[in-house]
């Protein structure tokens, strides 16, 4: 490696989701800079950043208001605390417009630094609440199979990914459940429609709670779109069909918004988008475009009655992080808000939206695209060995971890998720740049065909 950085980097640092036994094989790609929706590395190539980092660079990466309110934040408050009644401007005017935007009536909204933290939040505050109302035996949570809500202990636990729990000793048991995958083109019987396939997958959540006993389940846990399990957009009618069934049994219902939030989806949470009514909703990345580290969990009023009553018998809450409602951060994206309503940014989403799905649904005639799912500006594509049986290439052909590295060849990067490839770029790309994304990536496809053949 001639890279001095690339070097330091394979001899300090411990990467995060990355095969670590290829340290030193690989080389890093090393990004020094990022403009609009592109970033560029040390060699001067400039990607289009196909997937906004980490689902979350909603604004890009140059955007000079959000800049500018780092600035200033960090130049009047640098940090200050919000435990024992401690607040400044910047959170207690976000929480108030956060309340302002929700999909349904919230009653307050807690604040920490990641996703993972707001989902695991989300978790302790579902057990706090059911002590509270004096039912201490409801505390399993049920996730889907497949699903991703993060990787504290607690988050992983909730999630459904193998890899978040393979010799992390997880998950917790017996806390954390889960149900079906709701992907029809995977899991969906021979002749099975949508709505038959999410009837059937509602009874057996069903079924699954009555096997628990419903004084034993707290709370269901999902993604209006499942990101990192693959973009699986939900069958028409599920979410109504669960949410029937949590009803039923005084389940609580929770929003993983972290990806969703904040326009992705056409509307400002994918809860809106297909018919969610959360008590609890998490939220991240595109709260603040992934420009300071920010999360937040918004709770209902009866939730938040409730547990607050239980810390007035305990003497206080006891939960909080030491960033919670960070000044610069709640600042950012306080801006952010701010930028999405000044520049329109659902509506632009709204727009743009036909001609991403066009374009991403196009690729099916390719000979190895299997499906593709897309919803606003998120989607992805599976790829298949044989579209009839649709049977998938065995591991050992890592068909989207090639992909992948001939797309970044041709200057765009994505997201390899096995063999399906998730696109979701910023909100802020234009028509013209939409089409250039899946030029590059039909390039990528033209080298990777002849490989897979």
């Amino acid at each position: 490696m001639n890279s001095s950085i690339a070097n330091k980097d394979v001899a300090a640092h411990l990467h995060s989701y990355t095969n670590l036994a290829q340290s030193g094989q690989v080389e890093p790609l090393v990004i020094v800079q990022g403009d609009g929706i592109h970033v560029i590395d040390e060699k001067g190539r400039r990607f289009i950043e196909g997937m906004s980092g980490l689902w979350c660079a909603s604004l890009g990466f140059s955007h000079p208001r959000l800049i500018a309110a780092a600035t200033k934040a960090m130049q009047t408050l640098p940090y200050y605390h919000t435990f024992y009644h401690r607040t400044n401007s910047a959170v207690a005017q976000l929480a108030e417009r956060l309340l302002e935007v929700a999909p349904v009536p919230m009653g307050k909204v807690f604040f920490a630094s990641s996703g993972s933290e707001a989902n695991d939040s989300a978790a302790k505050m579902v057990w706090y609440y059911h002590n509270a109302i004096g039912k201490p035996l409801k505390k399993k949570i049920i996730a889907r199979r497949n699903a991703y809500h993060g990787v504290t202990a607690v988050a992983a636990s909730m999630g459904g990914l193998a890899s978040n729990h393979n010799d992390f000793d997880l998950p917790i048991a017996p806390r954390f459940l889960h149900t079906d995958c709701p992907h029809h083109y995977r899991y969906g019987l021979a002749g099975e429609s949508e709505e038959a396939f999410a009837t059937r997958l509602a009874q057996v959540l069903e079924e699954q709670i009555l096997a628990e006993g419903p004084d034993t389940v707290a709370a269901f846990i999902a993604e209006p779109v499942m990101g990192a399990g693959g973009v699986i957009v939900p069958p028409a009618g599920y979410f109504e069909k669960v949410q029937a069934v949590l009803r039923k049994y005084d389940i609580l219902m929770i929003a993983d918004e972290v990806i969703c939030g904040f326009g992705r989806t056409g509307n400002m949470f994918g809860s809106t988008t297909f018919n969610i009514q959360p008590d609890i909703l998490t939220c991240a990345k595109g709260l603040s475009s992934a420009y300071m580290p920010i999360s937040a969990v918004m709770v209902s009023a009866k939730v938040y009655e409730a547990i607050a009553a239980n810390s007035g018998r305990h003497g206080t809450f006891g939960h909080g992080y030491t960033y919670s409602g960070h000044p610069v951060a709640a600042a950012v994206a306080l801006e952010v808000l701010k930028v999405y309503e000044d520049d329109n940014i659902l509506a632009r989403c709204r727009d743009l939206a036909p001609r991403f799905s066009g374009a991403l649904r196009s690729l099916v005639e390719r000979r190895f695209v299997g499906e593709a799912r897309t919803v606003g500006l998120v989607g992805a594509i599976e790829l298949v060995q044989d579209k009839v049986s649709r049977a998938s290439f065995a591991p050992d052909r890592k068909a989207g971890v090639k992909l992948a590295q001939y797309a970044l060849e041709e200057g765009l990067i994505v997201r390899p998720l096995g063999d399906t490839i998730a696109l979701c770029p910023p909100l802020i790309i234009d028509a013209g740049q939409i089409d250039e994304m899946f030029s590059r990536l039909n390039r990528a496809l033209d080298r990777l065909e002849p490989e897979l053949s």
